[in-house]
């Protein structure tokens, strides 16, 4: 076995002294996040190209995807009468294919000889012959043979920047066989011999070998899955460690059962679900506990979180500690201030709220109430974390929606308590096999049930055609007292144009459809303090109709709101579609949400929510349809990166890493013995930001 010292050396080797990278290419791979050769072997290839099932010409169908490989015959920069494109003709003996290239073409035009054999590969289209657009290439060497090539090529991702040194894709496998070359003799294997064997695992030589060259196609698919399992399994670990060290933390017990508590549960107007009830006692038996809580409270929107966490509160009050609500925006954390204020205001006990836009006297004052331990809840923002604002004997910190908020706030927050029990709470219903991924530190609380007096909110997909006669039901709402929302999307690539097209719709609904009402307008080019003071006006029912991009906050609670019209609806994903309509229906007026397709036939995932109210059947749907990255938006962060990894379809993977990963821990918390410490090592390489933050989550 190599030795795991040298192995570290080699995969810490500056990436400039490999083979063939050199000053130039080591800049631009150092601009591109690759420093050291441990780096480049773990840049794994976006897709293969499989020579083993090379198609010839004569046998191509239109729209499939094909392998084919001839000798280039032509190539030219040609023009059209509005733009210029690269060409390459492609002969194998039984036709021809054109190759168009309309985009880099001073990187692509010099890349072609008459006469070179070439692999390419992409979708078939028919222009006055065979085409395929922007293919996938790769030179083969004279060496090879045309007919038995039997390769599968890795394809790796670049840009112009590392394409302008020579690393395109086929730079790119240069490069990386060298590395293999360089320390293949010298990659530890970190697993014990007992993982290897229960998961049926092929070595991380191996796999390493297999990912960047693969023999056949059964051989990729082992190391695939290796590779898949150590993402799983390292990310998982360091959950286990977190939870570990949860468990060893002192916390303080709320054993105590007071008068507080009992004041506010007799004087609910309702009935708690069975669902709250089941939540509750998780809660309260982990508060009761000496360890720190570290829980995640999920539920659907308008589930009933607000009244567990005014009651999870009353727990620790009536044992004579502090409680802090942490909220993203002013508007949340005012909302917030509202609903505890008006429960806990009925048995004597103050609420605070501090947030940005207070005079300095009162966040002079209500500072010192809470060092004093005068007020004993307090709601904020971002400006709980002030270093000027201490506690005396904070107890419980309440985060809301806490994927908006950074790690660094996290720490910032559980730094101004000792130990203190923490309740996270997201609107947003995550399937189960991403919640123990991500949010594999924390014990995970569900609300799976709405209250039985929740209002119906009745979803239609509805077309162009129709929008005429929602309106009027709109303008019928509003004289009965009712809001509306009219949601426009902002996609990032056509921001511009989707700001202009949510503008355009409001000048043309407020001189138009609702000329006689008062209608509002925001999108997230607005100033923040604009946003907010048109937003306080629709709360305050001052605006019956408010047209928005996506900026309307997740569980904003407007009770009159009972129209959601969401245009463009097929460019957002089914969980995002669904917290939208989760903005009406807050009262007990029945309530409606309408979907512009701009198809003219139904698309079977809007139908989706026609169907459906529960938020984790959708969002398991979403999942399914687009994928981890999309289902947290491009711009989510705080969530695990991985090279290989898929949320969706790696659920057995998951469950076996976890399994593996949380049993280590169990035995060897602080892995130093002998058969772990290769674990320790590879954890130390790879993963030394996560480490540092793991006592934060």
């Amino acid at each position: 076995m190599a030795n795991a010292n040298h192995s570290f050396e080699i995969h810490n080797t500056e990436i400039t002294y490999l083979k063939g990278v050199g000053p130039k290419r080591g800049l631009a791979l150092k601009k591109n996040g690759i420093t050291s050769i441990g780096q480049i072997l773990r840049y794994y290839p976006r897709k293969y190209l499989d020579r083993t099932n090379v198609k010839l010409i004569k046998d191509l169908k239109v729209a499939e995807q094909a392998v084919i490989i001839g000798k280039v015959i032509s190539y030219n920069i040609k023009k059209t009468f509005k733009r210029r494109f690269f060409e390459v003709t492609i002969f194998d003996g039984t036709g021809t294919i054109n190759c168009l290239w309309f985009n880099g073409l001073s990187w692509i035009s010099d890349k072609f000889d008459k006469g070179d054999v070439l692999a390419i590969f992409g979708k078939v289209e028919y222009n006055r012959g065979y085409t395929i657009f922007h293919p996938e290439f790769d030179k083969i060497d004279g060496a090879e043979n045309i007919v038995n090539t039997g390769v599968i090529v890795p394809v790796y991702s670049s840009n112009s920047e590392l394409k302008s040194v020579g690393l395109d894709s086929r730079g790119f496998r240069k490069i990386i066989l060298n590395a293999l070359d360089k320390a293949r003799s010298e990659i530890a294997e970190y697993y014990p011999a007992s993982i290897i064997k229960e998961e049926n695992i092929i070595k991380i030589e191996e796999a390493l070998t297999q990912i960047h060259n693969p023999s056949d196609s059964d051989s990729l698919k082992k190391a695939i899955y290796r590779i898949k399992f150590d993402e799983h399994f390292f990310f998982q670990l360091l959950m286990a460690i977190r939870k570990n060290k949860i468990k060893k933390l002192n916390g303080i017990s709320f054993s105590r059962k007071g008068e507080i508590v009992k004041k506010i549960y007799n004087n609910l107007p309702f009935k708690l679900t069975d669902s709250q009830i089941k939540v509750l006692q998780e809660i309260g038996s982990d508060l009761s506990s000496n360890k720190s809580m570290n829980r995640l409270l999920q539920g659907d929107v308008g589930c009933g979180k607000t009244i567990v966490a005014v009651l999870a509160s009353a727990i620790v009050l009536d044992n004579k500690a502090q409680v802090a609500i942490l909220a993203p925006t002013e508007i949340l954390a005012e909302q917030h201030y509202k609903n505890f204020k008006e429960i806990f205001n009925k048995v004597g006990i103050d609420v605070g709220l501090l947030i940005g836009k207070m005079n300095k006297n009162d966040k002079s004052l209500l500072i010192s109430g809470i060092l004093n331990q005068e007020v004993n809840v307090i709601v904020g923002t971002h400006a709980l974390l002030q270093e000027n604002v201490k506690f005396k004997k904070l107890g419980l910190i309440i985060i809301d929606e806490q994927h908006r908020f950074g790690v660094s706030h996290r720490k910032q927050i559980i730094e101004k308590a000792a130990n203190p029990d923490i309740l996270s709470m997201t609107a947003t219903p995550i399937p189960r096999t991403l919640a123990i991924t991500i949010h594999g530190d924390m014990d995970i609380s569900i609300i799976d049930k709405a209250p039985k007096n929740k209002a119906a909110i009745k979803t239609r997909v509805i077309y162009q055609k129709d929008l005429d006669d929602i309106y009027n039901l709109m303008l019928d709402e509003i004289n009965k007292g009712g809001q509306c929302f009219i949601v426009y999307p902002i996609i990032e690539e056509s921001e511009k144009l989707d700001l202009k097209a949510a503008r355009t719709a409001f000048d043309f609904l407020s001189q138009n459809v609702f000329k006689e009402i008062n209608i509002g307008y925001i999108d997230g080019r607005m100033k923040k303090d604009e946003r907010d003071i048109e937003m306080e006006r629709f709360i305050n029912n001052k605006i019956s109709c408010l047209v928005s991009t996506t900026v309307i906050e997740v569980g904003i609670d407007i009770p009159n709101a009972t129209v959601m019209l969401i245009e463009n609806a097929n460019r957002f994903g089914l969980s995002q579609l669904h917290q939208l309509r989760g903005r009406v229906g807050r009262g007990n007026r029945d309530s409606f949400c309408f979907l512009v397709d701009d198809k003219e036939n139904k698309s079977k995932r809007l139908k989706i929510l026609e169907e459906s109210s529960n938020g984790f059947d959708i969002s398991d749907e979403d999942l399914k349809l687009r994928g981890p990255g999309e289902f947290f938006g491009k711009k989510q962060h705080g969530y695990i990166k991985t090279g290989l990894a898929d949320f969706y379809n790696d659920g057995i993977i998951i469950r076996n890493a976890r399994s593996q990963a949380f049993k280590l821990i169990e035995r060897d918390s602080s892995l130093i013995d002998k058969e772990n410490r290769f674990i320790n090592i590879e954890l130390k390489q790879n993963y030394k930001e996560m480490l540092t933050l793991i006592n934060i989550g």
